[in-house]
């Protein structure tokens, strides 16, 4: 009798585990993907997927990259879209714990001038540009455009850059170097200012004449934590296609994707999201693009200070690889 209770025992449990497996999986496919974004041009590509697939991702949204930083470090987020060298950091003080999945903004940084004398990089020669970048992309970036140019200008920094807005707006600065959408603020509140120069096409003309033929200043990049990646390739990959749609969108829609921006408090106000998004270069590269793309400008922040991108540049394995299809 002890004999047929053990194997009546074992036939119960193999019947059963399927089932609690089965269960287990369905729980955990209707689970959301907990993403993280900043305020800001950053979290733009997110708004349209995050507003039509709302059960299927939880957001956080957060104002400063410190505060994405520790979400992922912590584990608290699976997904996160931060700036281009917080990925490097990422990637270096995780010990490889994370992968780049995308890049998805590019450029968004000008230089704004009151008047009408600044048409090249050379026109800089002897000018104090107000910025807020000291010691981050901002600065390394465009001391290599000032560099490659032989041309000697001087930057004065203030703590944010809604300070440096806000003295332009305000006629107290000549020349600033901004990203949007506070070029967009200054340029609605104070006419008398214009765009001078697009910092990322002066920035790739560069990076050419330096024998980095691929290399565009990406701004911000999508990373997933690699633990998340390998247990959920699904879920990751339908995470990709839903991001490429949803950057699409507000490219092809500015008008709605700015109302779902400014719903989502990504952007103060959606007038200021749809005047904002043309400049904010909102874009999709994943795969060998992706790398091709940022290898080079993460060797450029690196030269400029090695801190900027967490003591070293990304090896091949940070690239990740999603199949998407």
């Amino acid at each position: 009798m002890k004999k047929i209770l053990k194997v009546l025992a074992a036939l119960m449990l193999a019947v059963c585990i399927p089932f609690v497996c089965t269960a287990e999986n369905a729980a955990e496919s209707k689970t959301p993907l907990r993403v993280a974004g900043l305020k800001g041009p950053t979290g733009m590509a997110l708004a349209h997927m995050i507003t039509v697939d709302e059960g299927n991702y939880e957001l956080t949204l957060v104002a400063a990259p410190a505060e994405v930083n520790a979400l992922v470090i912590s584990g608290q987020v699976d997904i996160a879209a931060v700036p281009i060298n917080a990925g490097a950091v990422l990637y270096n003080k995780t010990e490889g714990g994370v992968r780049a999945l995308s890049l998805i903004t590019r450029g968004m940084l000008y230089v704004l001038e009151n008047g009408d004398s600044i048409h090249s990089v050379d026109d800089l020669a002897g000018k104090t540009m107000l910025n807020a970048g000291q010691g981050a992309t901002p600065e390394y970036v465009m001391n290599y455009i000032l560099d490659t140019a032989g041309v000697k200008a001087e930057m004065e920094f203030l703590p944010e850059h809604s300070a440096v807005a806000s003295l332009a707006i305000e006629g107290k600065a000549d020349v600033v170097l901004l990203p949007e959408p506070l070029v967009t603020q200054v340029l609605m509140k104070n006419p008398s200012f214009r765009k001078a120069l697009d910092v990322t096409e002066e920035f790739a003309a560069a990076a050419q004449k330096n024998g980095y033929a691929d290399a565009q200043l990406s701004m911000s990049v999508v990373i997933v934590r690699k633990e998340y990646l390998e247990k959920n390739p699904e879920k990751t990959a339908q995470f990709m296609k839903d991001l490429e749609a949803s950057i699409a969108f507000a490219n092809e829609n500015v008008s709605e994707a700015a109302q779902e921006i400014a719903a989502l408090e990504i952007i103060p106000s959606a007038a200021i999201a749809e005047k904002a998004l043309p400049s904010c270069s909102l874009v999709f590269v994943s795969g060998e693009a992706m790398q091709a793309q940022a290898a080079p400008l993460y060797d450029i922040l690196f030269a400029a200070n090695p801190a900027a991108v967490g003591g070293k540049t990304p090896d091949d394995a940070y690239y990740g690889s999603v199949n998407a299809d």
